[in-house]
């Protein structure tokens, strides 16, 4: 790779660093997640490493510094909902608004739809036009709403949920595929290295 020439790969532990240097801010300053604090480097670097078990963790790099990360994960935690994944992208503070939030769902739904999942959801704290925008723009729909759901920085804040189908309806769908296992498939070896 050139120096200079943005990037999206698959995301390691040796990232944690990066990542919080990019999600802290929102934790503090954001409303966006209701973290209220950032995470422990150990708590990011476990976070990635189970995310990748099962899950594509990603990351977006320019001029070979991570600037933007997505990443999926279990949509509820009941045995049920295995075919529906939570979709998250957070984009550093300077970088927003220049299409590396899209460009890496540009790679992760065509993965999740690879590993077979049948649904991907967004929440969005609202109000938040830009998020809400980039949803819409890649087909996700709006398919409820949260009340005061979460009260961060001395204020209740709603979270809409939005959905993207991945696959028709099926009767009886086939266990997705984790990304763990697709790693180890030939046919999926790019993984490994640069996505774009």
């Amino acid at each position: 790779m050139q120096n200079g020439t943005p990037s999206i790969r698959l995301a390691t532990n040796n990232d944690a660093a990066a990542v919080l240097d990019i999600y802290g801010p929102y934790c503090s300053k954001s409303p966006a997640t209701f973290e209220l604090q950032p995470p422990e480097l150990d708590d990011i670097r476990n976070r990635i490493e189970k995310t990748l078990t099962r899950f594509p963790y990603l990351i977006y790099e320019e001029n070979s510094e991570p600037v933007a990360f997505a990443y999926a994960g279990q949509h509820m935690e009941r045995a049920a909902y295995r075919f529906s994944a939570n979709v998250s992208v957070y984009v550093k503070e300077g970088f927003h608004g220049t299409g590396k939030g899209k460009a890496l769902y540009g790679i992760l739904i065509p993965l999740l739809r690879k590993q077979g999942f049948c649904n991907a959801f967004a929440g969005i704290t609202m109000p938040n036009a830009a998020s809400e925008a980039l949803h819409k723009s890649l087909g996700f729909y709006q398919t409820g709403l949260y009340k005061n759901v979460g009260y961060k920085f001395q204020k209740w804040h709603d979270v809409s949920w939005w959905q993207l189908p991945l696959r028709p309806d099926i009767d009886i769908p086939d266990e997705p595929i984790p990304i763990k296992q697709m790693l180890e498939d030939a046919e999926y070896s790019f993984l490994k290295q640069k996505i774009r």
